[in-house]
């Protein structure tokens, strides 16, 4: 590996809500950061890029940095209406940050860790996800990820920069918004739901786990090159979920044994096909690999990250 030179670490997605909970991290652990922004926040040491693009110019700031966390992306939507939505997500998931990698090297940044998605392996399939599958991702978001890896490992393939890419499932936490944050709500108002009859598996991955594997990542010698799938280590069932959250909100959980194929055949009435698949069907996978290869383990078990969950919406 070539020697590092730089001390500074350029974060994108700095202000997003895995960014500005790794930005308190690398804060507390005393790396200099630069955080880069769509817009000035005020953030100290920031650097505002606008909407990131393939003619974005990095190098202001990647000639001062040794490493680039890249968490900023067009994130998952699920109603997109957008004539084509995949070249918006290649536009600013691919291209953009194939830009961001080709400057980083040209630059002399040592490694780039980029954060994917577990959708780039697959969804809806009962068996666990592994590094290992063959990659089959279904919509456009999970489709630029895809084209995204596949660029940067021929870069680094030409460079030698070194990449590191982390594909997490869902991410939870204080700050959760959308899916995960109206299930909080949903549980607190202590409204019946037809979910107990539910028999799943779903990996979760926890805030400050997520930025824990993150920090690893960012300079373990053995991460270099390698792609790891991310989680809490404890694939849960829908409704061991709902009863976990129950618990860290110090309710009762009301679950109704309705038969799956009744909730199937409501949400195909409904036109909620896709919203009841993901709460009646499975996406786990195994994180062996970051544990054997770099030592990582969780540091926080799912039942802590709930708790800090709903502990941070009360004091909202």
């Amino acid at each position: 590996m070539r020697a590092a030179k730089h001390k500074s670490l350029l974060v994108t997605g700095a202000t997003g809500f895995v960014g500005r909970a790794l930005g308190e991290r690398l804060a507390s652990d005393g790396i200099d950061l630069v955080p880069a922004v769509r817009r000035a926040t005020g953030l100290a040491g920031e650097h505002v890029v606008g909407d990131m693009s393939a003619s974005t110019d990095w190098a202001a700031v990647l000639n001062a940095c040794h490493a680039v966390i890249h968490l900023a992306a067009r994130v998952h939507v699920m109603r997109d209406t957008a004539a084509d939505p995949l070249a918006l997500y290649r536009a600013t998931n691919t291209e953009a940050t194939l830009n961001l990698a080709r400057q980083a090297a040209q630059a002399g940044v040592k490694r780039f860790v980029f954060i994917s998605s577990i959708k780039v392996n697959g969804e809806g399939r009962d068996a666990p996800y592994r590094e290992s599958d063959a990659p089959a991702p279904e919509d456009a978001y999970a489709i630029s990820k895809w084209e995204a890896e596949q660029g940067l490992h021929q870069i680094a393939a030409e460079t030698g920069l070194e990449i590191v890419i982390l594909r997490p499932p869902l991410v939870y936490g204080p700050g959760v918004k959308a899916n995960f944050r109206r299930l909080l709500d949903t549980v607190a108002r202590g409204w019946p739901l037809p979910l107990g009859a539910i028999k799943n598996r779903r990996s979760l991955l926890y805030l400050g786990n997520f930025v824990d594997a993150i920090r690893v990542c960012v300079e373990h010698p053995a991460a270099a090159g390698q792609t790891f799938l991310l989680d809490d280590g404890e694939p849960v069932s829908t409704p061991a979920l709902i009863r976990a959250v129950a618990r860290a909100m110090g309710r009762p959980a009301r679950l109704l044994p309705v038969p799956v194929g009744m909730l199937e055949f409501a949400g195909a009435l409904l036109g909620k096909r896709a919203a009841v698949q993901r709460l009646t069907g499975s996406l786990w996978l195994d994180s062996s690999l970051i544990r054997s290869r770099l030592g990582w383990t969780p540091p926080y078990a799912l039942q802590q990250g709930l708790d800090a969950t709903v502990a941070a919406l009360k004091r909202a």
